[in-house]
């Protein structure tokens, strides 16, 4: 029988053996085996945080396991005919501190008797001293049944390696899995594939989420053992070092490879040391820390967060390029045809061979380097195409230095660039394919400076290059017939829009000078004029790409930050605006823009003050910018719709205006006659002197918005803060609050909420609401402390101080409050609180969470209704605040 023992002769240094087995022999082998476990694991992290190479350490803590492992078995008796084997990373002789320990015992049949008891207490005792195994017990015969079904037991035994026991059970078990017993290497070759599909999907098909996976997500490490599982299954190698030479890579892939490698085993291992378990996950608990540990330093222009970050980006994409060029070149040697080579020639320099385009000789990017973007556009004009032979990505990736200066000047590329940007089929796939070859970052530089380039805040998921080719291909989706749905006005637009490519180019640039310092959307204009310059897009084009670019943000704020429901905000924006084309081309672009920065933000809520600011503007402009809307005007028709609507309910005229009373102009102005009504037939069968709550769903023209929920009660103070602090303790958060002070001694205040995810609150929950209104509005006058929530974890690695901004709205009348602040539970009852005492009448409020902060508008005005003038009144106001929140801040983190 052939036998196997660890390469004792590579003893760790740290590890003195004949002391270990000394301590064994006179003391609990239990306490001996985790001591040697601690005192290594300290060694480990002491080396690692000094800079040691990680591939030593990697490769060191898997050998100093096999010896632990070793001396564990000797502790039992066993019977002939069984063998230890490592598996997995593990089998690789790879190990990060908390990876698992995966382990096969083997035995020559399925009788186990013989070594029940040493396989039952050999595991228990590796619980017991505190490894993290994942182990089988498994016969030669059923392991080889189970890997024909399973690719994850097939692909673990391929990787593995006796530790201990009879090395000829693991020779029989690799003869009977070989490729030609099991899993061939075309059908490995199609598992590993669907495999990786399905784990890029998990992950959104991106590398550039905020916290990404090191392991599973695209370009991380699985994605580097997915290349190396399938060349060794093909080539039938140990290792993917036994390939060089043999033409699957070039040295400069090898050597992306492994610094990559290299680069994400530190990441890992640094994960797992600070989370203190198998944290694969790069969150921000993390990030700061590891940033930190790595060497990097805040700079004025940049945190260390960020510089980390965006290294970490740059090294994945490279990783996710160098996976797809060699998982292709190993399909088309791997995977049969089934047919003859199909070869279709498409002009002088490039032929279809399978579906799959490639150049028809290899000098074709150095005799006509124009080629480099024709190849692009070529797949953009022919939906058959189905990609670029691993071959050709070779030679773009080495012809990609061609583009310079000159190439970026010549007319011929500059036309083909824009007939790209025409393509019936497929752009945005057509970019990132070019950013991922290297191409597009070279054809446009000031592109390659936002790649990988993230901003540490939870506003903007995505590091910059994703999130603009994500605002882009949001654009392609309008044209599609499911956007009918989601997207209404954006579909309608898309559909009738002359010139998309004019939307695709200020989606490309609209954040292209992130991360420069200033104003992106001022610098960022600077460069779109270069490009459609240099592109021969007309003056009027140009002004209007330029234009798009410095107010892409415009239309986003306006609606979430101003009262569009004032004729007067409209009048504004229109004339900031000018025309219909700017206005649908601007709409396009913020709605793509919002989905692109993060999805979770687009809600129904935020898609009804889109619509009605784009709408409202439309009327605007259609009724002609010298000829805006008179407020008086507009009262009177609200008033009269909501009179005519009350009719049908046998309330006549005389009793409406009764109830109405003295309601000032911001009511008839901010609500809508059929709300007017619902409010007003409420309150004339309201005998009760209990607060009137009423609940529906807000619809405009047609589709949701939010949950509208109505409060009329008895004017008492803290009425707003009761409110806000019962509808924060349903998760329910508030988008909008109007506020409304009615002679008769009762305040009206109307809210707008969405439930925990975005979405109107299902009506089986209105009673609750009811009834935590009620109990709420019961304290107001002696009212408790503040709700208290658990803040979510992502939210307490975001702190800043809290920022107020007053000024004075000569025309409303009002003081306009901006706050600033992070994000956290009880913000607005605490915000309602300092109104409270300092005698602050609200008026209107417009909540806007962003990722992880707040900037909330609240229209204010002293007691007697006269906006704030006292200097000393607003500074202390204004501190006051700042402190409320910042104390809120700092005691749920």
């Amino acid at each position: 029988m052939k036998l196997t023992t660890p390469f004792f002769e590579r003893t760790p240094f740290f590890f003195d053996q004949n002391r270990f087995r000394e301590k064994l022999a006179t003391e609990k082998p239990i306490a001996t085996f985790k001591d040697a476990m601690n005192a290594a694991n300290i060694q480990f992290d002491v080396r690692f945080k000094e800079g040691e190479d990680i591939r030593t350490l990697i490769y060191e803590r898997a050998h100093f396991i096999d010896l632990i492992l070793h001396y564990a078995w000797h502790q039992f008796t066993w019977q002939t005919g069984v063998c230890l084997m490592a598996v997995g990373g593990y089998g690789r002789g790879e190990l990060h501190p908390a990876s698992d320990i995966d382990l096969l015992l083997l035995l020559d049949n399925d009788d186990a008797r013989a070594n029940l008891d040493a396989i039952e207490g050999f595991f228990t005792f590796l619980w017991d001293i505190g490894l993290e195994i994942g182990h089988s017990v498994r016969s030669l015969k059923q392991c080889v049944e189970i890997a024909k079904d399973d690719i994850t037991v097939a692909t673990n035994i391929m990787e593995s390696r006796t530790l201990i026991g009879d090395d000829q059970l693991r020779d029989q078990l690799m003869n009977a899995t070989a490729p030609d017993k099991i899993w061939t290497p075309d059908a490995f070759f199609r598992a590993k594939w669907e495999e990786q599909q399905e784990r890029h999907n998990k992950h959104s098909d991106s590398s550039s989420n905020l916290e990404p996976n090191v392991k599973n997500a695209p370009g991380g490490l699985r994605d580097i053992q997915t290349i190396s599982w399938v060349a060794k299954r093909y080539f039938n190698v140990r290792t993917i070092k036994q390939l060089e030479g043999r033409g699957f890579f070039t040295e400069g892939e090898y050597a992306i490879l492994m610094t990559g490698e290299e680069f994400l085993w530190r990441v890992r291992y640094g994960l797992h040391m600070l989370a203190k378990r198998g944290e694969e996950r790069l969150l921000f608990d993390h990030q700061r820390a590891l940033a930190t540990l790595f060497g990097y330093k805040d700079t004025p222009e940049r945190l260390a967060i960020e510089q980390f970050m965006h290294r970490y980006y740059r090294i994945v994409q490279t990783l996710q390029e160098l996976n797809d060029v060699l998982l292709q070149f190993l399909s088309e040697a791997i995977l049969p045809n089934g047919q003859e080579q199909q070869l279709e020639p498409i002009n002088a320099r490039f032929q279809l061979r399978n579906s799959f385009i490639e150049v028809a000789y290899t000098k074709v990017f150095l005799e006509d380097p124009s080629a480099l973007l024709e190849i692009f556009v070529l797949m953009g004009r022919d939906k058959r195409i189905l990609g670029v032979r691993a071959s050709t990505i070779r030679l773009i990736r080495e012809s990609r230095q061609l583009i310079d200066d000159g190439f970026r000047a010549d007319p011929r590329n500059t036309a083909l660039f824009m007939e790209l940007m025409r393509s019936p089929y497929s752009l945005v796939r057509q970019l990132k394919r070019m950013k991922r070859y290297g191409v597009l970052g070279r054809y446009l530089p000031e592109f390659d400076r936002i790649t990988g380039q993230m901003q540490h805040d939870l506003f903007h998921i995505y590091t910059v290059d994703e999130h603009t080719l994500r605002v882009m291909k949001n654009m392609r989706k309008f044209r599609l017939p499911e956007a009918q749905e989601k997207f209404p006005v954006a579909a309608h637009i898309m559909n009738r829009l002359a010139k998309p490519e004019l939307l695709y180019i200020a989606g490309l640039y609209h954040d292209i000078a992130k991360g420069r310092g200033g104003d992106h959307s001022m610098l960022g204009k600077v460069d779109a004029e270069d490009f459609c310059v240099r592109h021969g897009l007309t003056g009027r084009e140009t002004r209007l790409v330029v234009w798009l670019v410095e107010m892409h943000l415009l239309m986003s704020a306006v609606s979430q930050k101003q009262d569009i429901s004032d004729p007067e905000v409209i009048h504004k924006f229109a004339l900031l605006v000018g025309d219909q084309l700017r206005l649908d081309y601007l709409y396009l672009l913020t709605v793509a823009d919002i989905n692109g920065t993060n999805p979770d933000l687009w809600n129904t809520w935020r898609a009804s003050l889109m619509r009605q600011l784009y709408l409202e503007t439309k009327r605007a402009l259609r009724r002609g910018l010298e000829n805006p809307i008179d407020r008086q005007e507009l009262i009177v028709e609200t008033q009269q719709a909501a009179i005519r609507k009350l009719e049908d309910k046998n309330l006549s005229e005389k009793r409406v205006r009764q109830i109405w009373g003295g309601m000032g102009e911001d009511y008839f102005l901010r609500e809508s006659h059929l709300d007017i009504a619902w409010h007003t037939e409420a309150i004339s069968c309201h005998r009760s002197d209990e607060p009137l709550i009423l609940i529906r769903q807000s619809r405009f023209n047609g589709m949701e918005g939010a949950t509208q929920i109505f409060v009329r009660t008895k004017d008492r103070n803290n009425v707003f803060a009761a409110s806000a602090n019962a509808l924060s303790g349903l998760n329910l958060d508030i988008q909008d609050a109007r506020i409304y002070s009615s002679p008769d001694g009762f305040t009206i205040d109307t809210f707008f909420v969405l439930d925990e995810n975005g979405e109107p609150t299902k009506y089986d929950r209105f009673d609750a609401i009811r009834r935590a209104l009620h109990d709420e509005l019961a304290l107001v006058d002696q009212y408790p402390d503040i709700i208290q929530r658990r803040t979510p974890r992502v939210l307490k690695h975001f702190t800043m101080p809290s920022r107020t901004r007053l000024s004075n709205d000569l025309v409303t009348g009002n003081t306009i409050l901006e706050v600033i602040s992070p994000d956290r539970p009880g913000l607005l009852a605490a915000i309602g609180r300092v109104f409270l005492r300092f005698g602050i009448q609200l008026q209107n409020a417009k909540i806007a969470t962003l990722g992880e902060r707040v900037e909330d508008i609240f229209f204010i005005s002293d007691a007697n209704g006269l906006p704030l003038s006292d200097p000393k009144l607003c500074e202390d106001l204004q501190d006051s605040i700042c402190k409320a929140l910042d104390d809120i801040v700092s005691q749920k983190n």
